[in-house]
């Protein structure tokens, strides 16, 4: 059965977050009524990351599989090759998502390919309007408006105290069975020249809710409502509690993910299954 990775990226403030859910309107249903359109069935997604209401992507990954049959029938006999016959026909239905959903590249990779286990990392950007004058009507879906100004300097100093292999509890809203165990591989916060934030993460991986805890806790410190040095001491202690303050989604983009070379794909899947039992 062919193994079909699948890059896309949407506009998050459309849905209700990646995950189906029966009567809402969420980026994963989107692509599953989509895919049932052009391949006569339902067909399950496996996503590189689920994001919440109101969080964007630019570079999201999916894989599904199909049988033999289903994926070179997509070429109707013509001479075209099935992922780019795939490609364009999927992206003529999700044409009408009214460009809130766009398909980049339809591929065929090996059946080790996970598109969730597989992952090296996925990196992730925020952006913070910290002034009225930098509230730009045509950004507001991307970008999160702050009205207390903050100390851009003592944030990057902030997430730079959280860099490395950690217990994140603090920052992850728990689930059963689930480990708070991530590896944070870069977190910067910097001002534009534009004096827009812009803060950027990278990890392994990341728990629910846990970019959006990290910023909301740099907010904190940046605007004066926590002394310096809060992350790491709230790293002592990892429980999720009311402490906690979860930054706006709306400013919030997936912007990669990042894979092994095909020879590693399977052992990479291996290692991340053994490192999260239950995830």
């Amino acid at each position: 059965m062919p193994r079909i990775r699948l890059d896309l990226a949407y506009d998050g403030s459309a849905y209700r977050g990646w995950a189906a859910q029966p009567g809402l309107a969420t980026v994963e249903g989107a692509l599953r009524d989509a895919l049932a359109t052009i391949i006569r069935r339902e067909v399950p997604v496996t996503v590189a990351g689920r994001t919440d209401a109101g969080v964007h992507a630019r570079g999201q990954v999916v894989h599904l599989d199909l049988s033999d049959e289903e994926f070179d029938g997509l070429s109707r006999r013509r001479e075209i090759e099935p992922a780019e016959a795939m490609r364009r026909r999927l992206s003529g239905v999700l044409g009408r998502q009214a460009g809130a959903v766009v398909l980049h590249s339809v591929r065929e990779v090996p059946g080790e390919f996970d598109a969730r286990f597989s992952a090296l990392s996925r990196t992730y950007t925020y952006r913070i309007a910290d002034q009225q004058l930098l509230w730009d009507p045509l950004r507001r879906q991307d970008t999160a408006w702050v009205r207390t100004p903050l100390e851009d300097r003592v944030m990057d100093a902030e997430a730079i105290s959280v860099l490395g292999l950690k217990d994140f509890g603090s920052f992850c809203r728990p689930r059963e069975h689930s480990t708070t165990i991530r590896e944070l591989q870069d977190f910067r916060i910097r001002r534009g020249e534009d004096g827009i934030i812009t803060a950027l993460l990278t990890a392994d991986a990341f728990c629910h809710h846990m970019v959006r805890a990290l910023i909301g806790a740099c907010m904190d410190v940046g605007e004066g409502r926590r002394e310096p040095g809060w992350l790491a001491s709230r790293l002592r202690e990892p429980s999720w509690d009311q402490r906690v303050r979860l930054a706006p989604p709306q400013g919030l983009v997936l912007e990669s993910v990042a894979y092994p070379e095909d020879a590693q794909l399977a052992g990479r899947a291996s290692q991340t299954r053994a490192m999260r039992p239950g995830s």
